[in-house]
C-alpha cells in the first residue's frame, strides 16, 4: 500500500517476477511459435529498442525471419552505416524487436451488455509479438546481397510486376550495399499478446465484430476475423 501526495492510499501492483517483460494476462497470451512467426512475417517492420550510453533508442527495421535455430529462429535485416544504432549493438547486450499486428479501438456502444447494465468501458484491441536477443553486425557484401534479394522477394510477392535487384545496374546496387551493414538476432525469447476481446462474453464479442465490420477499414476487418475465431471454436 502506498500513500499518495493527497493522502489517499493506493494498492501497489505485485512485484515484477524475474523474466517478465510485458503485462500479459493469461487469457491474452499466445505461445504457439508458428502463430507468432506468421504475424512476424505478415508484419515484418519491427520497432527495435536498443540501449545506448544516452538511454533507450528505437529504430524501425523490416526483417527476414528464419525458423532456425529452434525454438524461436533468427531475424536478419540491415541498417545504414551512418545509423547511431550501430554503436548500441554490443555483443551479449539484449535488444527488443516489437512486431505490431492489427489493432482497433473498441467502443462499449458495441456491447449488448451496455443496454443491460451499463457497466462497460472502452478498450483497445491489438496483436503484438516481442522478440528478444542480442544483435551481431554482419559487414559482408555477399551476405548483404543475399539478404536484400530475399527481403525484396518477400515484399514484392503480392505484386503482379515484381522488382528484383537484378533490374538495377550492378554497380548501382554495389554502391547502395556499401552504405549499409547487416544485423542478425538469434531470438532467445518470444512473447505473443493477442488482446482480442477474450475477456468479453460471446454476445459482446459478436457485437464488436459487427461494429468492426461496419467500419469497413482493413485493420478493423482483420481484428473482426481474429475475434470471430474465438466463438467459432
Amino acid at each position: 500500500m502506498a500513500i499518495m501526495a493527497d493522502g489517499r492510499r493506493q494498492r501497489l501492483p505485485p512485484p515484477r517476477q524475474e523474466g517478465e517483460s510485458m503485462y500479459l494476462p493469461k487469457h491474452f497470451e499466445v505461445s504457439s511459435v508458428e502463430t507468432l512467426h506468421d504475424l512476424m512475417r505478415a508484419c515484418p517492420l519491427a520497432t527495435v529498442v536498443t540501449l545506448s550510453t544516452d538511454g533507450l533508442n528505437a529504430n524501425h527495421i523490416p526483417f527476414l525471419l528464419s525458423r532456425e535455430p529452434a525454438p524461436f529462429g533468427t531475424l536478419r535485416g540491415h541498417i545504414a552505416r551512418s545509423n547511431p544504432m550501430l554503436s548500441d549493438l554490443v555483443q551479449n547486450v539484449e535488444a527488443l524487436a516489437v512486431f505490431q499486428g492489427p489493432d482497433s479501438y473498441i467502443t462499449p456502444s458495441w456491447y449488448p451488455s451496455k443496454e443491460e447494465h451499463g457497466k462497460v468501458v472502452p478498450t483497445w484491441n491489438y496483436v503484438v509479438v516481442h522478440a528478444y536477443g542480442s544483435f551481431r553486425v554482419v559487414d559482408d557484401a555477399a551476405w548483404l546481397r543475399d539478404l536484400v534479394a530475399a527481403l525484396t522477394t518477400q515484399q514484392e510477392a503480392p505484386f503482379s510486376k515484381r522488382w528484383s535487384i537484378s533490374d538495377a545496374p550492378h554497380e548501382f546496387i554495389d554502391q547502395r550495399l556499401g552504405a549499409i551493414v547487416g544485423i542478425e538476432m538469434v531470438i532467445t525469447k518470444l512473447i505473443g499478446k493477442w488482446k482480442v476481446s477474450q475477456n468479453q462474453p460471446v454476445e459482446n464479442q459478436v457485437g464488436v465484430v459487427q461494429g468492426l465490420r461496419a467500419l469497413g477499414e482493413s485493420g478493423a476487418l482483420e481484428m473482426a476475423c481474429l475475434i470471430e475465431k474465438l466463438y467459432d471454436k
